[in-house]
Protein backbone atom coordinates (compact mmCIF):
# COMPACT_ATOMS: atom_id res chain seq x y z
CA UNK A 1 0.00 0.00 0.00
CA UNK A 2 1.61 3.52 -0.78
CA UNK A 3 1.80 6.08 1.66
CA UNK A 4 -0.42 7.87 2.99
CA UNK A 5 0.23 11.47 2.18
CA UNK A 6 -2.38 13.28 3.73
CA UNK A 7 -1.68 11.83 7.19
CA UNK A 8 2.07 12.32 6.41
CA UNK A 9 1.52 16.23 5.83
CA UNK A 10 -0.99 16.00 9.38
CA UNK A 11 1.54 14.27 11.31
CA UNK A 12 4.60 17.17 10.17
CA UNK A 13 1.42 19.80 11.05
CA UNK A 14 1.49 18.13 14.16
CA UNK A 15 5.24 18.31 15.34
CA UNK A 16 5.28 21.76 13.78
CA UNK A 17 2.18 23.02 15.77
CA UNK A 18 2.80 21.49 18.94
CA UNK A 19 2.50 23.34 22.12
CA UNK A 20 0.93 26.36 20.52
CA UNK A 21 3.13 27.10 17.51
CA UNK A 22 1.77 30.76 16.43
CA UNK A 23 1.79 29.74 12.68
CA UNK A 24 -1.38 27.34 13.59
CA UNK A 25 -3.26 30.24 15.06
CA UNK A 26 -5.14 33.46 12.90
CA UNK A 27 -5.99 36.20 15.11
CA UNK A 28 -8.41 38.96 13.72
CA UNK A 29 -7.47 42.50 13.51
CA UNK A 30 -9.05 45.62 14.40
CA UNK A 31 -11.88 46.44 11.76
CA UNK A 32 -13.58 44.05 9.08
CA UNK A 33 -11.91 40.88 7.65
CA UNK A 34 -13.31 38.06 5.38
CA UNK A 35 -13.22 34.01 6.65
CA UNK A 36 -14.06 31.31 5.30
CA UNK A 37 -14.58 28.27 7.71
CA UNK A 38 -13.09 25.36 6.53
CA UNK A 39 -14.84 21.62 6.41
CA UNK A 40 -13.38 19.17 8.93
CA UNK A 41 -13.25 15.18 7.94
CA UNK A 42 -15.59 14.67 11.61
CA UNK A 43 -18.33 16.96 9.90
CA UNK A 44 -17.98 19.39 12.89
CA UNK A 45 -15.64 22.54 12.63
CA UNK A 46 -16.81 24.12 16.03
CA UNK A 47 -14.57 22.75 18.43
CA UNK A 48 -14.86 22.95 21.69
CA UNK A 49 -12.17 22.93 24.94
CA UNK A 50 -11.67 23.89 28.19
CA UNK A 51 -8.91 26.00 29.93
CA UNK A 52 -7.50 27.21 33.38
CA UNK A 53 -6.08 30.14 34.00
CA UNK A 54 -4.49 32.36 36.64
CA UNK A 55 -2.43 29.78 37.83
CA UNK A 56 1.12 31.04 38.15
CA UNK A 57 2.68 32.24 34.87
CA UNK A 58 0.75 29.73 32.55
CA UNK A 59 -1.25 31.64 29.86
CA UNK A 60 -3.74 28.69 30.08
CA UNK A 61 -3.62 25.20 29.99
CA UNK A 62 -6.50 22.69 29.41
CA UNK A 63 -8.60 21.29 31.86
CA UNK A 64 -7.62 17.48 32.36
CA UNK A 65 -11.19 17.25 33.78
CA UNK A 66 -13.66 18.91 31.60
CA UNK A 67 -11.51 17.54 28.12
CA UNK A 68 -10.42 14.31 29.24
CA UNK A 69 -12.52 12.89 32.11
CA UNK A 70 -9.18 13.17 34.32
CA UNK A 71 -9.35 14.65 37.78
CA UNK A 72 -8.17 18.12 38.48
CA UNK A 73 -6.28 19.33 41.22
CA UNK A 74 -7.53 23.47 39.90
CA UNK A 75 -10.87 22.14 39.86
CA UNK A 76 -10.97 20.37 43.16
CA UNK A 77 -9.34 23.44 44.80
CA UNK A 78 -11.92 25.63 43.22
CA UNK A 79 -14.33 23.51 44.44
CA UNK A 80 -13.56 24.17 48.00
CA UNK A 81 -13.26 27.51 47.77
CA UNK A 82 -17.10 27.96 46.14
CA UNK A 83 -18.17 26.03 49.04
CA UNK A 84 -16.71 28.20 51.83
CA UNK A 85 -19.24 30.83 50.60
CA UNK A 86 -17.93 34.05 51.18
CA UNK A 87 -17.99 36.52 48.45
CA UNK A 88 -14.19 36.59 48.52
CA UNK A 89 -13.83 32.95 48.23
CA UNK A 90 -17.07 32.62 45.76
CA UNK A 91 -14.96 35.01 43.55
CA UNK A 92 -11.30 33.36 43.83
CA UNK A 93 -12.99 30.25 43.00
CA UNK A 94 -15.04 31.80 39.73
CA UNK A 95 -11.25 32.71 38.66
CA UNK A 96 -10.00 28.97 38.68
CA UNK A 97 -12.98 27.54 36.78
CA UNK A 98 -11.99 26.06 33.73
CA UNK A 99 -13.54 28.30 31.10
CA UNK A 100 -15.16 26.92 27.80
CA UNK A 101 -13.57 28.23 24.34
CA UNK A 102 -14.05 27.57 20.78
CA UNK A 103 -11.58 26.94 17.54
CA UNK A 104 -12.60 26.65 13.91
CA UNK A 105 -10.27 26.25 11.13
CA UNK A 106 -10.18 29.19 8.75
CA UNK A 107 -8.95 30.15 5.77
CA UNK A 108 -8.77 34.04 5.44
CA UNK A 109 -9.69 36.28 2.36
CA UNK A 110 -6.30 37.68 0.72
CA UNK A 111 -3.90 35.37 3.14
CA UNK A 112 -4.84 32.35 1.07
CA UNK A 113 -0.96 32.31 1.38
CA UNK A 114 -0.77 31.23 4.77
CA UNK A 115 -2.97 28.00 4.30
CA UNK A 116 -6.35 27.00 6.69
CA UNK A 117 -4.90 28.20 10.22
CA UNK A 118 -7.39 28.28 13.67
CA UNK A 119 -8.79 30.85 14.93
CA UNK A 120 -10.14 30.67 18.62
CA UNK A 121 -13.13 32.56 19.83
CA UNK A 122 -15.84 32.97 22.94
CA UNK A 123 -19.31 31.86 23.43
CA UNK A 124 -21.35 34.82 21.87
CA UNK A 125 -19.32 33.87 18.22
CA UNK A 126 -20.51 30.01 18.76
CA UNK A 127 -23.84 30.60 19.44
CA UNK A 128 -23.84 33.15 16.26
CA UNK A 129 -21.92 30.46 14.27
CA UNK A 130 -24.38 27.52 14.94
CA UNK A 131 -27.55 30.03 14.36
CA UNK A 132 -26.18 30.33 10.73
CA UNK A 133 -25.42 26.67 10.01
CA UNK A 134 -28.58 25.72 11.45
CA UNK A 135 -30.32 28.32 8.98
CA UNK A 136 -31.79 26.76 5.69
CA UNK A 137 -31.45 29.60 3.78
CA UNK A 138 -27.08 28.77 4.42
CA UNK A 139 -26.79 25.18 5.48
CA UNK A 140 -23.49 24.22 5.21
CA UNK A 141 -21.58 27.46 4.87
CA UNK A 142 -18.30 25.09 4.84
CA UNK A 143 -19.22 23.67 1.26
CA UNK A 144 -16.43 23.87 -0.62
CA UNK A 145 -18.66 24.48 -3.91
CA UNK A 146 -20.74 26.45 -2.46
CA UNK A 147 -20.53 27.46 1.39
CA UNK A 148 -20.36 31.21 2.05
CA UNK A 149 -17.62 33.42 2.99
CA UNK A 150 -17.96 35.38 6.64
CA UNK A 151 -17.49 39.14 7.07
CA UNK A 152 -16.01 39.39 10.71
CA UNK A 153 -15.74 42.59 12.65
CA UNK A 154 -13.91 42.98 15.36
CA UNK A 155 -12.76 45.42 17.62
CA UNK A 156 -13.62 47.61 21.66
CA UNK A 157 -16.96 49.50 20.94
CA UNK A 158 -17.12 53.03 22.81
CA UNK A 159 -17.43 52.14 26.44
CA UNK A 160 -16.47 48.28 26.24
CA UNK A 161 -14.18 47.04 28.39
CA UNK A 162 -12.84 44.24 25.94
CA UNK A 163 -13.20 43.56 22.06
CA UNK A 164 -16.33 42.04 20.38
CA UNK A 165 -16.70 39.75 17.08
CA UNK A 166 -19.74 40.48 14.82
CA UNK A 167 -19.92 38.11 12.32
CA UNK A 168 -22.50 38.62 9.14
CA UNK A 169 -22.31 35.93 5.77
CA UNK A 170 -21.78 36.86 2.77
CA UNK A 171 -25.02 37.21 0.29
CA UNK A 172 -23.94 34.72 -2.52
CA UNK A 173 -22.43 31.78 -2.14
CA UNK A 174 -18.93 30.85 -3.33
CA UNK A 175 -16.42 28.21 -3.93
CA UNK A 176 -14.05 27.60 -1.42
CA UNK A 177 -10.97 27.43 -4.04
CA UNK A 178 -11.99 30.10 -6.34
CA UNK A 179 -8.68 31.06 -7.86
CA UNK A 180 -6.66 28.41 -7.31
CA UNK A 181 -6.38 24.34 -9.39
CA UNK A 182 -7.89 21.32 -7.54
CA UNK A 183 -4.71 19.68 -6.64
CA UNK A 184 -3.98 22.93 -4.47
CA UNK A 185 -6.91 23.47 -2.86
CA UNK A 186 -6.58 19.85 -2.25
CA UNK A 187 -3.37 20.73 -0.48
CA UNK A 188 -4.90 23.73 1.27
CA UNK A 189 -7.67 21.04 2.79
CA UNK A 190 -4.83 19.09 3.92
CA UNK A 191 -2.99 21.39 5.50
CA UNK A 192 -5.77 22.31 8.39
CA UNK A 193 -3.99 21.91 11.97
CA UNK A 194 -4.28 19.26 14.08
CA UNK A 195 -6.78 20.15 16.40
CA UNK A 196 -5.34 17.26 19.00
CA UNK A 197 -1.56 18.59 19.26
CA UNK A 198 -2.21 22.81 19.04
CA UNK A 199 -2.30 22.69 23.00
CA UNK A 200 0.34 20.51 25.59
CA UNK A 201 -1.97 17.90 27.51
CA UNK A 202 -1.08 18.03 30.69
CA UNK A 203 -1.39 15.20 33.50
CA UNK A 204 -3.37 14.97 36.36
CA UNK A 205 0.26 15.44 38.26
CA UNK A 206 1.71 18.00 35.89
CA UNK A 207 -1.97 20.27 37.33
CA UNK A 208 -1.02 19.57 40.67
CA UNK A 209 2.47 20.10 40.68
CA UNK A 210 1.65 23.46 38.75
CA UNK A 211 -1.26 24.74 41.80
CA UNK A 212 1.49 23.61 44.39
CA UNK A 213 3.98 25.51 42.88
CA UNK A 214 1.82 28.68 42.60
CA UNK A 215 0.16 28.78 46.04
CA UNK A 216 4.04 27.80 47.67
CA UNK A 217 4.84 31.32 45.43
CA UNK A 218 2.07 33.83 46.61
CA UNK A 219 2.55 36.15 49.85
CA UNK A 220 -0.03 35.03 52.38
CA UNK A 221 -3.07 38.12 51.62
CA UNK A 222 -4.77 39.23 54.76
CA UNK A 223 -8.62 38.10 55.24
CA UNK A 224 -8.36 35.11 53.23
CA UNK A 225 -10.10 31.99 53.92
CA UNK A 226 -7.91 29.10 55.02
CA UNK A 227 -7.71 27.54 51.59
CA UNK A 228 -6.60 30.56 50.16
CA UNK A 229 -3.71 32.42 52.38
CA UNK A 230 -1.55 31.72 50.34
CA UNK A 231 -3.22 33.05 46.90
CA UNK A 232 -2.65 36.80 45.66
CA UNK A 233 -6.11 38.39 45.21
CA UNK A 234 -4.07 40.40 42.30
CA UNK A 235 -3.67 37.88 40.06
CA UNK A 236 -7.50 36.24 40.48
CA UNK A 237 -8.56 40.11 38.75
CA UNK A 238 -6.27 38.69 35.41
CA UNK A 239 -8.70 39.11 32.48
CA UNK A 240 -9.46 36.13 30.96
CA UNK A 241 -9.51 37.72 27.99
CA UNK A 242 -6.28 39.11 28.03
CA UNK A 243 -4.82 35.57 28.92
CA UNK A 244 -7.04 33.95 26.12
CA UNK A 245 -4.69 36.40 24.01
CA UNK A 246 -2.02 35.43 25.45
CA UNK A 247 -2.28 32.05 25.09
CA UNK A 248 -3.10 32.40 21.50
CA UNK A 249 -0.24 34.69 20.72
Amino acid sequence: MAINLKKMRAKLAATQNRGGSTSAFWRPQDGEQTIRIVPTEDGDPFKEQYFHYNVGNNPGFLCPKKNFGDRCAVCDFAYKLYQEGTPESVKLAKSFFARQRFFSPVLVRGEEESGVRVWGYGKMAYESLLNLVLNPEYGDITDTEAGTDLILNYGKPAGAQFPQTKLQPRRNPSELCDNITEEQCSELLDSIPDFDSLFERKTTADVETLLDEYLASDDTAEGTSSETTQYNTDKAATSVDEAFDQLMS
